[in-house]
């Protein structure tokens, strides 16, 4: 029979959605299928695409969402429909991954695959803690190791050979085995001094290092309560973590934050948050999606005639004001003019045509347009631009908004009061997202409160996240508003809320660094 699928096996990096590959990504959001695995963190979870099906095929000792074998089925099932199907798998796959296996499955049934190779979890964990798995003055090899027992309950580990290296030895899904391991080295004859550490979850929010040495690192496991995923180190260069730890001392270290602006904006603050050490999980709440009525469409292409057709009085100084209140009303308002290839040349005829913008945000966005603006009030609200334009009533003879449908009446209100001539044209919706797999798992998260902030750039993304999220207590979100009016969305609903200084990106990324520093 034949198909066009195939399948990309794909190794997801151990849990930092930095540490995924730059081809692994642009695969993933090209994907119509995605089965991926428990050890997939839900930071790289969030920005899967939406409209892929996902597929949890997590396994996890003691309880199997699939098994290999039902997953190596499915795998050839999707490919068969003529999918694009991509395999994710915490790490690298072909590092404890069974990766193999589903390829052998796959060849077997002549459908074509590809391997992405992942960051294994046997360096990256260590290099997040600042243990180097070789170095010069200490050891030239490494050795990785699996800590999974055989069917009788036995290692299959020469442990004399591996005390003989004197070399770094990384352990993987050891912690239900690290008793017979520590022991195992001790019987072979390792110095029960040899440095030995255990990290939990490494390179994710929640990591953890346990330093001991291979005489007491079981018992102080015990104490530390540590849950998997887990790495044992043992070896010299472990002795060079507390020298070289650098992750630990990043800002934002251990922080996790829910980001629920629209996806296409997400990237500017994922990133500065990002570098300071945080993990982030993008849940956007709200979507904007341009008009596309022809009543809309109309109403627009007819005032951006009015504008530019507009005669020169050159007894009246008084101008045109194009006015907008978000980037994404620029982005939509140039688009808008490409889709009939409208000159933006004729917007300045005479001469006479100026720019207002809420916010340093919108500016930014109008700047790549080659446009500066002409207006802008000191504090980035509707209520402070409308207040702004009426001030320059004597000098606008006409003001055209360009924004959402359902915009802010605080704008328009301070014109009515003034009364100034304007147009209040909608070019994009916003609308508010629906729940889908990856929200549970966010859930989940919230339940087990491990979530340090969740930002808000508008007060519809409040709304959106309550829409979404309706059986979570409130009272335990750390909200981060962008404004008053967010803020005070935010606390109709119970959060405890901290409004940044001013409505920007960057004033989010300090407030949050304020509050994590107290």
């Amino acid at each position: 029979m034949q198909h066009n699928g195939k399948v990309w096996l794909i190794g997801a990096g151990t849990g930092d959605a930095g540490l995924i590959t730059v081809k692994g990504i642009e695969i993933l959001k090209q994907a119509d299928v995605v089965v991926f695995d428990a050890l997939v963190s839900l930071e790289i979870l969030s920005i899967m695409p939406r409209f892929a099906e996902l597929i949890d095929a997590g396994k996890i000792s003691g309880r199997h969402t699939l098994t290999q074998d039902e997953i190596n089925k499915l795998l050839i099932s999707k490919a068969k429909e003529g999918k694009k199907v991509v395999r994710l798998k915490g790490g690298d796959p072909f590092v404890f991954g069974r990766g193999g296996e589903e390829l052998e499955a796959l060849a077997n049934e002549n459908i074509p695959f590809e391997v992405v190779p992942g960051i294994t979890s046997s360096i990256a964990v260590a290099a997040y803690s600042g243990i180097p798995v070789t170095h010069r003055d200490y050891t030239s090899s490494f050795h990785v190791i699996t800590g999974h027992k055989k069917k009788n309950g036995k290692l299959n580990i020469n442990f004399k050979l591996l005390t003989e290296l004197n070399a770094t030895l990384v352990f993987l899904m050891a912690v239900a085995s690290l008793d017979d391991i520590c022991q195992g080295l001790l019987d072979a004859g390792m110095d029960k001094d040899t440095p030995a550490v255990v990290l939990e979850k490494g390179t994710t929010s929640q990591q953890r290092k346990i330093e001991a040495t291979v005489a007491t690192l079981k018992e102080t496991v015990c104490k530390a309560l540590i849950k998997s995923p887990v790495v044992i180190i043992v070896g010299k260069v472990c002795s060079l973590g507390s020298i070289l730890s650098w992750y630990e001392k990043l800002p934002l270290y251990n922080k996790q934050i829910l980001i629920t602006r629209p996806e296409s904006q997400t990237p500017e603050l994922a990133s500065k948050l990002r570098l300071l050490g945080a993990h982030i999980v993008q849940m956007p709440t709200i979507e904007t999606i341009k008009i596309n009525k022809p009543a809309e469409l109309e109403r627009f292409y007819k005032t951006v005639e009015e504008i530019y057709n507009s005669k020169c009085n050159q007894d009246n100084q008084r101008k045109k004001c194009i006015v907008f209140t978000s980037p994404q009303g620029v982005h939509y308002f140039f688009e808008l003019l490409s889709d009939k290839k409208i000159d933006i040349r004729k917007l300045f005829i005479c001469g006479n045509t100026e720019f207002a913008v809420i916010g340093s945000g919108t500016s930014t966005a109008l700047q790549k347009y080659g446009i500066f603006a002409d207006y802008m009030p000191l504090k980035y609200s509707s209520e402070d631009l409308g207040n702004f334009l009426a001030n320059e009533a004597e000098n606008i003879n006409h003001i055209y908004i360009f924004r959402a449908k359902k915009g802010s009446i605080n704008l328009i209100d301070k014109l009515d009061e003034t009364g100034i001539c304007y147009s209040d044209i909608p070019i994009y919706h916003t609308v508010y997202t629906k729940p889908y797999q990856v929200t549970e798992k966010i859930a989940d998260a919230f339940s087990n409160r491990e979530f340090d902030y969740v930002t808000f750039t508008s007060a519809s993304t409040v709304k959106g996240f309550t829409s979404i999220f309706k059986d979570i207590d409130y009272k335990n979100i750390k909200a981060v508003c962008i404004g008053d009016k967010t803020a005070d969305k935010a606390l109709l609903c119970g959060m405890d809320v901290i409004v940044s200084k001013e409505a920007t990106i960057d004033s989010i990324v300090t407030t949050i660094l304020e509050e994590s520093a107290k």
